[in-house]
């Protein structure tokens, strides 16, 4: 049961729209004209150098997202669980459900405890799996049962345990193209969706870099976007491919990592501005309980202000909260004057 307001209106306040309009994090500007998006891709055709090129620029991508994993930083949590949720919103539009970020949000946070998120809700708490389980633990048998039932994609004992001998063989045999080609090309052939592939492929690079934790990236590769395009961008980058077009699906899923690498860097950036605010004004912070509310914005997408956090009563958390946004530490998310929702 979701306790949910008749009507939730989205909200951006002055800081948010300033945070939001932060210049993105340094990146070499070569890099960042590299990485060619969906319709350049398409239009650059198949020159003898192309994948190559892609692949070098991935490769660098990829290095500038493993600086910032490597940093580990307080507040890693929160931005792999952000990521985790622009995944799941993609994968819930090609599902063909209306839920946005925000909805998302709701069906997980706004859930009574031991009550069924749904199907929406689910997919989020999918890609939160994938962000939070260790990243030696994301391919066994009982990981991939487990998301495979949580997106309603489950198949019987066999098939999971061939699936997870296959891409077990995949990240001990293949360079990171093959580790790439081969997960979506496992999951097409038992007629599972592309976000699956997504998820593996994310997974398996994670144990390829020796990564504590997975950072959701293809998954949220359209999320960028907006409107039609976004959907339409979301089907040219990640829709099946023949095997006989494997070096044309090759460059199209590099590139596709790597704007989602440089996006996910950049988003780091944002978040890290967020929480260097929260960690500073945290000493300050009289209420009982704060350095545990403190630690849990720095390691979740967002808390309801509800939650039952430390003892705290719901008045006291919910002033913590008003102080914290008053102090431009962290976000009002939902918009609305009851069931709110915070974050960095």
């Amino acid at each position: 049961m979701i306790l949910r307001p008749k009507s939730s209106p989205r909200h951006q306040g002055p800081m948010l729209a300033a945070a939001a309009a932060a210049p993105p994090v340094p990146l070499p500007g070569w890099l960042r004209r590299a990485v060619p998006d969906a319709q350049s891709l398409a239009a650059q055709g198949p020159g003898p150098n192309a994948l190559e090129d892609i692949a070098i620029t991935a490769g660098a991508a990829i290095g500038a997202l493993d600086a910032v994993v490597r940093r580990q930083e307080r507040w890693a949590g929160a931005w792999r669980q952000r990521l985790a949720l622009a995944a799941a919103a993609v994968a819930t539009r090609q599902a063909g459900r209306v839920e946005d970020d925000a909805g998302l949000r709701d069906a997980v946070l706004l859930t009574r405890p031991g009550d069924d998120v749904g199907p929406a809700g689910r997919m989020l708490l999918a890609w939160r799996w994938l962000a939070t389980l260790p990243a030696e633990k994301l391919l066994t048998e009982a990981s991939i049962a487990g998301v495979l039932e949580a997106l309603d994609l489950a198949r019987d004992d066999e098939t999971t345990n061939d699936l997870t001998d296959e891409l077990r063989q995949l990240a001990e045999t293949e360079g990171a193209v093959g580790m790439l080609i081969g997960a979506f090309a496992a999951v097409e052939r038992r007629g599972l969706p592309s976000t699956i592939g997504c998820w593996f492929a994310d997974a398996m690079l994670a144990q390829r870099l020796g990564w504590k934790h997975a950072v959701p990236l293809l998954g949220g590769e359209a999320a960028g976007a907006n409107g039609s395009d976004r959907r339409r961008r979301a089907a040219t980058v990640l829709a099946p491919r023949g095997i006989e077009a494997v070096p044309e699906r090759a460059k199209t899923l590099l590139a596709a990592q790597a704007r989602a690498a440089l996006r996910a860097v950049d988003q780091s950036a944002d978040i890290g501005r967020w929480a260097d605010r929260l960690i500073a004004v945290a000493p300050g912070l009289r209420a009982r309980g704060a350095d545990i509310v403190v630690d849990r914005l720095l390691s979740d997408d967002a808390i309801v202000a509800s939650a039952k956090i430390a003892g705290m009563s719901d008045r006291s958390l919910r002033r913590l909260f008003e102080r914290l946004v008053e102090l431009g530490a962290v976000r009002e998310l939902s918009g609305r004057p009851t069931f709110r929702i915070y974050g960095l």
